[in-house]
């Protein structure tokens, strides 16, 4: 039997008991699912054989169909954790005192999307206990009309595509110093522009932007502002920030590219998210990733699986969440997650973390801990579920 024949049988089963979509998933989730299986299996060649009519042990086989329903309806209870009794709708209340699942958005980047990749992906979760809750596509169009890449890489796009010179937090000292014009003056004089509206400035496209700015480096006319903030002067005078981000853009927002999600979870006692980044993920750089790990596999297979050119740094296959809380905030954005129905965002609502401040700390803000302060995903990367609600109680501000 194969799994689509499972599944649409275990679809046809489901429906004369009634099981809804929730209870299924749950029942094709579970470690006991080879033993519905067999139940399943047993049922439906006894229902579909041809020798039905013919058989006079009509009352044998009605006996045999109530025992295995009965069957896969003991099974379906013991797998449901019980109701709360004070809940509306039916679902489960979670066990207290049970360690929070991790979970995280993963998804394949539009150079690398192909059937064999995907395949791919599939079988390396799933080989390291990681459930795969839902999966799927999400178009350019939509990358580009919603703006959800310039959102993903805030901290970078946001000097590039979101905000306006004069929302930049340019240090006045430093841009003068570089430059030789002071900042007030630049902007005075509408020399200053971000990386989007440099294109249309210009009459240039993404590569076109890239290759003045690329000459500026190369002309020692760049300077790094802060963290992931660039500034350079192009040729004709004028300055432009982050312009490097624009051909990065590109590559999800070109006609006919997408790219494939996966919302994902785990136990912690099977899986630290330092092993799911280090070892199923691999480093950022997949010419240096262990070949057991995705981005290695890809890189050393990168013909095979249908890609157009070896995969690099920019262009290393896949991305996965770096912390519970990058998770969080990824799921918001691509998938419009509500924050208070997120297990994690639940989970830290509950802990006392404010909306706002959640919200917040979704762009990536400097905070200030116990350890000093600094960028806010940083210091929750690679922390399992608990250990980052317990390090989000311990931030300032």
């Amino acid at each position: 039997m194969t799994v689509l024949q499972c599944r649409i049988q275990r679809s046809n089963l489901s429906q004369s008991l009634g099981i809804g979509a929730t209870v299924q998933s749950k029942i094709y989730s579970s470690r006991t699912h080879a033993r519905l299986f067999t139940l399943l299996r047993a049922y439906t060649r006894a229902t579909q054989s041809t020798a039905l009519e013919q058989t006079p042990n009509v009352m044998g086989l009605g006996a045999f169909l109530k025992g295995a329903v009965k069957g896969v309806k003991g099974a379906v209870k013991k797998i449901l954790p019980k109701k709360d009794s004070n809940s509306e709708g039916g679902s489960a209340a979670p066990s207290s005192s049970a360690p929070l699942m991790n979970s995280a958005f993963v998804f394949i980047k539009p150079h690398a999307n192909t059937r064999a990749v995907q395949d791919l992906v599939v079988a390396k979760l799933t080989s390291k206990r990681v459930k795969i809750l839902s999966e799927g596509d999400i178009a350019a169009s939509k990358i580009d009309k919603d703006k959800l890449i310039d959102q993903h890489y805030y901290a970078i796009a946001s000097k590039a595509t979101l905000l306006k010179p004069d929302q930049l937090p340019v240090p006045e000292d430093k841009f003068e110093a570089k430059f030789g014009i002071a900042w007030k003056q630049a902007l005075a004089d509408k020399l200053v522009y971000n990386a989007i509206d440099a294109c249309a400035h210009l009459g240039v496209d993404a590569d076109g932007l890239d290759a003045k700015w690329q000459a500026a480096k190369q002309a020692g006319n760049m300077e790094k502002i802060g963290g992931g903030f660039y500034g350079a002067k192009l040729e004709g005078g004028i300055f432009v920030f982050n312009g490097f981000f624009m051909t990065m853009r590109s590559a999800f927002v070109a006609p006919g590219a997408s790219i494939h999600y996966y919302v994902v979870e785990w136990d912690p006692k099977d899986l630290k998210w330092s092993e799911f980044r280090g070892d199923l993920l691999g480093p950022t750089d997949p010419a240096q990733a262990p070949l057991a790990s995705l981005r290695g596999e890809i890189f050393a297979e990168w013909k095979a699986l249908g890609l157009p050119n070896e995969p690099f740094t920019g262009e290393n296959g896949v991305h996965a969440s770096a912390s519970p809380l990058e998770g969080l905030a990824e799921r918001a954005n691509w998938l419009k997650a509500s924050v208070s129905k997120d297990s994690f965002g639940k989970a830290a609502l509950a802990k006392g973390v404010p909306r706002k401040t959640l919200d917040s700390w979704f762009v990536d803000p400097q905070v200030s801990h116990p350890g000093g302060k600094g960028s806010v995903f940083d210091l929750f990367e690679d922390m399992d579920a608990d250990e980052c609600l317990a390090a989000m109680l311990t931030v300032t501000r």
